[in-house]
């Protein structure tokens, strides 16, 4: 008898910290970023901390970049291709992301908002 309710208590233990461990798994969140015209679109991401957060940038038009500060993330685009990068949204808040190329005037204005919603 004692046999069983340990086995019991164990099986349901288990079952527990299994269905907890589900809870915190991070989501998986892809976007696909496209620069044409000096533009963004879209220009508002919106995730919640610490989902796995996945970018594909395509250019249409002219060398373009991504950029967040807070993320120290960096990543070209050539005209015409795209470049695919991942990171882990760990702090909550609102970041600027933005084009850090020089190459003409209206790169200055390509910026976006990614919104990471605190858990």
């Amino acid at each position: 008898m004692l046999r069983r309710v340990a086995l019991a208590a164990t099986v349901i233990a288990l079952a527990t910290a299994l269905a907890g461990a589900q809870e915190q798994a991070p989501n998986r969140r892809e976007f696909t970023i496209v620069a044409k015209d000096h533009v963004f679109t879209p220009n508002k991401l919106e995730v919640t901390q610490d989902d796995l957060v996945k970018i594909t940038l395509k250019s249409e038009d002219r060398p373009t970049s991504f950029a967040i500060d807070a993320y120290r993330i960096v990543k070209r685009a050539a005209g015409g291709l795209s470049t695919t990068f991942e990171f882990r949204a760990d702090q909550a808040g609102r970041f600027t992301f933005y084009c850090n190329l020089t190459t003409d005037e209206g790169c200055k204005d390509m910026k976006g908002t990614l919104v990471v919603k605190a858990k």
